[in-house]
């Protein structure tokens, strides 16, 4: 009788896994990378279509309840969901995709009224409302505790004066998950969060920026002028949204690195294709010893990475506090995948320089990785104080 061998995937997804992994890569091949050329160029993807797609096809809301249009599934789930979203031939889908699913959204669904869930996070799910995280300032974006944006209570609203820098999604956002300083009182409780949609009077986009990478996806600088938003649109308990925040920062870390090594794994297997035809001296790149040691030591680190994000998801399975290792992964991350796409162009030589070429997007598009969502200087005092020191 012969015993069934298995695989390594086979030890962390089951063929459920797989059928969801299948219908995002097909999702991917089919809606979005035939089109990544043109949103690029245009500096916009078209979310509110992308986003109803995807939510028609219940990937938007792969963890989140049933109840508000969930799937109720795992972490293993919503991390092959993740690995699959580093296909995209532009990163900054990947991260626009990720900004709905885990950073403008797991506050509202483990800290918000029925309400707030109803309103905003089952439209979220659905892709009939697009979100956005409004975190940053103009004078304040690692330290959050010198956040200026204020919201004052007046009755039964809030009136929010301030301005937010750097916010994905924010052009085309329905609504903000906004963190705010509802007191003048030192420390960490003088913050609260808040759902706030983007119809209200006195929202405003100052301006869409431009950036080094990441064109297809728009970053704004929003303005808000005496917004006056109902009290229940409050998440939670006011003075708490810092801590809040703090949760939400560690889904929206997490969610960067499974794409990341996909994305890295994606380049080499781009490049290893282009040095194979590459014909120097005689011979191909491929049979440059430099270049074939270079590669075997990227691949080990991809490996790395993505046994660290396994152990991470066991973790999270076990409801235990992973901040010190999302922490390590984001700073391996953006390093890695920096170095990589680096170390690729590279190899691609004067054409790797072009444009036109993707391993150029994906060298513009792996430098904010160690900036966005907690830069590595902060990781590494975030990993430090976890360790004591």
């Amino acid at each position: 009788m012969e015993t069934a061998i298995q695989t390594k995937d086979q030890l962390y997804f089951t063929n459920d896994h797989e059928m969801v992994r299948k219908a995002v890569s097909d999702f991917i091949k089919k809606e979005i990378n035939p089109n990544v050329d043109e949103w690029e160029e245009k500096g916009i993807a078209p979310l509110k279509q992308i986003f109803k797609k995807m939510g028609d096809l219940g990937f938007l809301g792969i963890r989140y309840d049933p109840k508000y249009g969930g799937q109720g599934l795992d972490y293993w789930y919503e991390t092959v969901f993740l690995e699959e979203l580093g296909h995209i031939k532009a990163l900054g889908l990947s991260v626009a995709i990720t900004v709905q699913t885990n950073m403008a959204t797991p506050a509202i669904d483990e800290f918000g009224s029925e309400y707030l869930k109803e309103t905003f996070l089952k439209p979220a799910i659905s892709g009939d409302m697009v979100g956005a995280i409004a975190v940053t300032e103009p004078g304040a974006g690692s330290d959050v505790a010198a956040l200026q944006t204020t919201a004052q209570k007046d009755g039964d609203s809030y009136v929010i004066n301030g301005s937010k820098m750097f916010i994905t999604n924010g052009t085309q956002a329905d609504f903000l998950t906004l963190l705010t300083r509802t007191s003048d009182e030192p420390g960490s409780h003088s913050f609260s969060l808040f759902v706030v949609p983007t119809d209200l009077p006195g929202v405003q986009v100052s301006r869409k920026l431009e950036k080094i990478g990441v064109w297809i996806s728009d970053t704004a600088e929003l303005f808000f002028d005496n917004v006056r938003v109902p009290e229940k649109n409050l998440i939670g308990k006011e003075g708490e949204g810092f801590i809040y925040q703090m949760k939400q920062f560690q889904h929206e870390r997490f969610s960067l690195l499974p794409f990341v090594c996909t994305a890295a794994s994606d380049i080499i297997d781009m490049t290893v294709d282009y040095i194979k035809e590459r014909i120097v001296f005689g011979k191909p790149l491929i049979s440059r010893q430099v270049l074939r040691h270079r590669i075997a030591d990227w691949l080990t680190e991809i490996e790395c990475l993505k046994q660290l994000i396994y152990h991470i998801v066991r973790l999270k399975m076990q409801g235990l506090d992973v901040t010190k290792e999302i922490s390590m992964g984001k700073l391996f991350a953006g390093q890695m995948l920096s170095k990589i796409a680096d170390g690729c162009l590279q190899m691609h030589g004067g054409m790797g320089y072009m444009n036109e070429m993707l391993i150029s997007r994906y060298f513009r598009d792996a430098r904010g990785l160690s900036i966005g969502g907690g830069t590595d200087e902060i990781m590494r005092e975030v990993i430090m104080k976890l360790e004591g020191l």
